[in-house]
């Protein structure tokens, strides 16, 4: 490389500058984006002189012909904007300027002489691909950790910085807005199947290609509508009003007006392609600060929030944890199957699973199979790396192969004879670090380990069916569970591509503990009358994904009853379900699995419609006398006063934990926060009166527990 192309213009020289700018011979200059101290890019507002000031270099040097935009970071090209901004806005203004403030920035870029590039290698999410939209031509490396997206329904918003202009028009309204409304990324190849990307490379020849780019032309762009069809309605009004009003339909259907960010996307779409750009970039950013100063984004930030920080913790402070290379799974069924997959995908690493059968072996690769193959045939993934994550996976009908294991999780049948023999057996085939790691969702772990040589290697480590999808896990310690194995344990479920939230051993640890009276507290709806649809429709109309009634068909109804013995032993009358429900079982109705429940598993539809016999099974006749709102307020007073009782007896270590793990366990909605952020803005006063009414007029089960009584007196909150 000459002198000249070394030639380096540095901004902000009396601090660390978080963007270079690097001129070549050719007329191509490298602006690189690398934010001193921090693993990943993220747009700051602090930016913007120094950004302004950049361009205005380049717009002044007509050597430069082209500039390609990349990142300095090895495994990330911009990951969105600092989320810590929003929380400085304190009133609509403020972040409309803020919205304001990026749009004019990649207003700029856009309209510059010079063609820009973005090489995007790693998440290029938020406003990190807003910023790549503003450039004339995007190429992506075709590494799996590249990612484009628009993820900001999530907190609550919608991109403020021109993503819902330039988006629909890179790739096409009905695909634009499917991204914005569901924030899922898309994957290299998908990003060049939808337009996205100009090109897809190895990342080796990444910048090779940006550069050659930089030096085309701006380009003019086709029409991006594919097919004659979606040619019709996205390319005149009359189509367009067409399909704006189905897309209102199906989100009002999905969200049921508990969110305003997706219809206020659909919004500010439909102003520009109607209006033109400026109308739209003007209605983007009016609605990005109405957005920011709801109560439903600010709920959803502090969940981010949390999140990020669990991430940085150790399950034990300051007791740092072991790398567990390879794992053990006992068991091949749904779980077990479910437990291999993400230890071998996510973990990276092998897993040796024993069944006592040989079919139970081959379910449990076939769970693996399938998912990849799924994967595979949806361009998400090479043929290649899914060989590759299947040879992970072994299996055997005994102990060989577990003699190095550094973890074996057990997915047995819920038999606690059962569970301490695997014990016995693991420490027998073992080294004497072996963690073992029980799935059980009901029995004590200090049962568990009661007959233990090594009792400190014990521990729970509770997932969520279906495990590949649902985020939580649970791990339990009981009193003798080292600090060790608990920070060992909590970073490995991190590795799965797991929240994991360390909860105290007992009956129910926690999250089934607090969904149990919620659950009783549906069937004692149910046996006044009040209609299984009406139940379930009303708490989905409260923001959970599916109802209670449904859920128990979803999860298996003699699943569900199996924990209530366990917690009526430890906490009693409080957690007796109604006995009418022993006719259910005894009926053979186990729910969705052997398509006998409260819904009908049979003909086009299986599981919407409700199986009307269950009425007389259960001696009831269906008169909802009961609206949406109280019915939904019965069961969810039953889940805030366990949750509260939960906290007050060290059961979850904090109210974020609590939040956390009710929200990604059982989908407790999103939007309201979590359990102790929900029972903060009710108002404990209010809360403890509301129960304190139920208690006195419908039955003592809803007498508010005794650290809520105390916590109104002392005006306290949970934050």
């Amino acid at each position: 490389m000459s002198q000249q192309e070394n030639q380096q213009t540095t901004m902000g020289e009396q601090k660390a500058s978080a963007f270079t700018l690097t001129k070549h011979d050719d007329g191509v200059a490298i602006l690189t984006m690398d934010v001193p101290g921090e693993s990943m890019n993220t747009l700051k507002a602090e930016f913007g002189d120094e950004i302004s000031a950049m361009l205005d270099d380049i717009e002044n040097d007509s050597s430069i012909k082209g500039v390609v935009l990349c990142s300095g970071k090895s495994s990330s090209f911009v990951a969105g904007a600092d989320i810590g901004m929003l929380a400085a806005c304190e009133t609509q203004e403020d972040a409309q300027a803020l919205a304001k403030g990026g749009q004019d920035i990649f207003n700029r870029i856009e309209n510059m002489r010079a063609t820009f590039v973005a090489a995007i290698h790693g998440p290029a999410l938020g406003g990190g691909l807003e910023l790549a939209l503003a450039c004339h031509y995007r190429v992506c490396s075709d590494s799996p950790k590249t990612q484009l997206g628009l993820p900001e329904v999530q907190l609550g918003i919608l991109p403020g910085s021109g993503g819902t202009q330039r988006l629909p028009r890179l790739v096409g309204v009905q695909q634009g807005m499917k991204m914005m409304l569901t924030g899922a990324p898309a994957r290299a190849k998908q990003a060049k199947k939808y337009g996205l990307v100009d090109d897809m490379v190895p990342q080796s020849v990444l910048l090779k290609v940006a550069q050659e780019l930089a030096l085309k032309r701006k380009p003019q762009r086709q029409a991006p509508q594919k097919g004659v069809l979606n040619k019709m309605l996205e390319q005149n009004k009359y189509g367009r009003n067409l399909m704006f009003k189905k897309a209102r339909e199906q989100t009002l259907a999905k969200t049921k007006g508990n969110y305003p960010a997706p219809a206020m996307i659909i919004d500010v779409i439909e102003t520009g392609m109607n209006e033109g750009m400026t109308a739209g970039l003007e209605a983007e950013a009016a609605a990005f600060g109405r957005l920011v100063m709801t109560p439903e984004s600010y709920q959803l930030r502090q969940i981010f929030f949390a999140t990020t920080q669990m991430k940085k913790e150790n399950g034990v402070a300051d007791v740092a944890p072991s790398r567990v290379a390879k794992v053990g799974v006992l068991g091949g069924g749904l779980m077990g199957g479910g437990i291999a997959y993400v230890t071998a995908s996510k973990a990276a690493v092998p897993v040796r699973i024993k069944d006592v059968r040989d079919e139970g072996i081959v379910n449990a690769m076939k769970y693996s199979y399938d998912i990849l193959n799924k994967k595979v045939r949806k361009g998400f993934m090479a043929k290649s790396e899914m060989q590759k994550q299947m040879a992970m996976l072994t299996g055997s009908l005994d102990y060989r192969g577990f003699a190095d294991t550094d973890m074996v999780i057990e997915a047995v049948f819920e038999d606690l004879d059962l569970k301490q023999q695997m014990v016995s057996d693991v420490e027998t085939n073992t080294q004497q670090s072996t963690i073992f790691a029980s799935n059980t969702s009901s029995i004590p772990i200090a049962q568990i380990a009661a007959k233990a040589a090594r009792p400190e290697n014990v521990i729970g480590l509770h997932y969520f069916s279906p495990v590949d999808k649902m985020p939580l896990a649970e791990v339990i310690a009981h009193d003798k569970t080292s600090d060790h194995t608990i920070s060992t344990t909590v970073e490995f479920a991190r590795k799965q591509g797991k929240t994991p939230v360390v909860v105290k051993d007992g009956a129910g640890f926690y999250v089934n503990r607090i969904l149990a009276p919620y659950m009783n507290e549906a069937a004692y709806l149910l046996l006044a009358g009040e209609p299984v649809d009406h139940i379930d429709k009303s708490l989905v109309k409260f923001g959970f994904p599916v109802g209670p009634v449904k859920l128990l068909d979803e999860v298996g109804i003699d699943v569900g009853t199996k924990i209530m013995p366990f917690l009526i032993e430890q906490f009693g009358a409080r957690f007796e379900a109604p006995e009418a429900f022993d006719k259910v079982l005894a009926d053979g109705r186990k729910g969705k699995k052997n398509g006998k429940g409260f819904y009908l598993y049979e003909g086009k539809k299986p599981g919407k419609a409700v199986d009307e016999s269950i009425y007389p099974l259960l001696n009831v006749t269906p008169n909802s006398t009961l609206n949406e709102k109280s019915v939904a307020e019965r069961c969810v007073l039953m889940m805030l006063n366990e949750a509260a009782r939960c906290l007050d007896e060290g059961v979850i270590r904090s109210a974020r934990d609590g939040d956390i793990g009710a929200i990604f366990g059982i989908g407790f909605p999103p939007f309201l926060g979590g359990p102790f952020r929900y029972m903060d803005s009710l108002g404990i006063e209010a809360l403890v009166s509301k129960l304190t009414h139920y208690a006195e007029t419908i039955d003592g089960r809803f007498t508010p527990a005794d650290c809520l009584v105390e916590r109104a007196k002392e005006n306290k909150t949970f934050y």
